[in-house]
Order: C-alpha cells, then sequence, then structure tokens
C-alpha cells in the first residue's frame, strides 16, 4: 500500500512540475527563456557530475545527454548570425567546443571536464543576466533625459534603421 501511495506521491509531482515549466516558459521573454536553457544545462551538469561519482553509468550518460541537448538545440540554435555577427560565431564555436569536451567527459568519466564546461557556461549565463539587468532606455525615457548619451530622436527612425545590440534570436 505505502509503496503505491510513494508512486501515485511522485506521480503528482512530476505532474506538477511538468505544469510550473510550461507555465513559466509560456509567460518568460526571450531573454528569460535562453536563462531558463543555462539553468537547465547547468542543473543537467551538476546531475551528471553526481552520477559520475556514484558510478551510476546510464544517469551520468542520460544528463550529459541533455545537457548536450540543451547546449546544441537550445543554447546554438538560437544564435542568429546575421543580427549577432562575430560575437554569435564566436558563441557557436564555443557552444561546439563545450559539446564536444562533454563526449569526451563521457566517454572518460572525467568530473572535471564537467567541470570546465559548468564554469564555461557559467560565465556566459552571468554575462547574459547581465545583459538583461542593464536598463533599456526607452522612448518615455529619452523624452524625459533618463537615458544620457542617446540623442534626442533616436528613436524616431523605422525599426530596421536602428543598430542591432542582439546576438540571438532570442
Amino acid at each position: 500500500m505505502e509503496t503505491t501511495m510513494n508512486a501515485e506521491h511522485t506521480q503528482a509531482m512530476q505532474a506538477y512540475k511538468s505544469v510550473d515549466v510550461d507555465t513559466r516558459v509560456l509567460a518568460a521573454s526571450p531573454h528569460q527563456l535562453i536563462m531558463m536553457l543555462f539553468d537547465g544545462a547547468l542543473a543537467a551538469l551538476a546531475q551528471a557530475k553526481e552520477n559520475m561519482l556514484r558510478r551510476n553509468i546510464p544517469g551520468k550518460g542520460a544528463a550529459i545527454s541533455k545537457a548536450i541537448t540543451i547546449i546544441d538545440d537550445g543554447l546554438k540554435v538560437s544564435l542568429d548570425e546575421k543580427a549577432g555577427g562575430k560575437l554569435a560565431q564566436d558563441m557557436k564555436v564555443l557552444y561546439e567546443y563545450m559539446t564536444l569536451r562533454l563526449m569526451s567527459a563521457n566517454l572518460k568519466s572525467d568530473p572535471a571536464i564537467l567541470d570546465e564546461v559548468s564554469g564555461l557556461l557559467q560565465e556566459v549565463s552571468s554575462a547574459w543576466r547581465e545583459i538583461g539587468n542593464a536598463p533599456v532606455a526607452t522612448p518615455n525615457a529619452t523624452a524625459q533625459g533618463m537615458a544620457p548619451g542617446i540623442p534626442k530622436g533616436a528613436f524616431d527612425q523605422a525599426p530596421a534603421a536602428r543598430p542591432t545590440m542582439s546576438y540571438g534570436k532570442a
């Protein structure tokens, strides 16, 4: 009886987590979605390291695969090389490097490689978080003199004429 209750509890918790994640994704801005990808990849790497240290080979492989999927099918795919130029190209190369290192970590069961990739992801994530915290000048702020250094009328240009600061599709 207790085993059945635990299984039901586990299923209920999984359903709750799924609804919570779905709700956060639907309500998230593009910037927040990228942050969620970084957080998911870092969580998968932490889980991979824990499984690696416990010699749980299937768990290690699954967690590394999840991190690779997030990097390749989430972070790398979100790059817009036209808008982002060299920075986006450099990020693509970095993500490809991370993927190769994760494959090596899986083959060698080397937690130091997981730490290396986690460190790289944390650096990029931190920079991405700072971009999200940077104040965004709005036409109203410019009119009120709250955005020094932005010339009056800069927001009067058509959107295509404004320089883009985004390196990704997000």
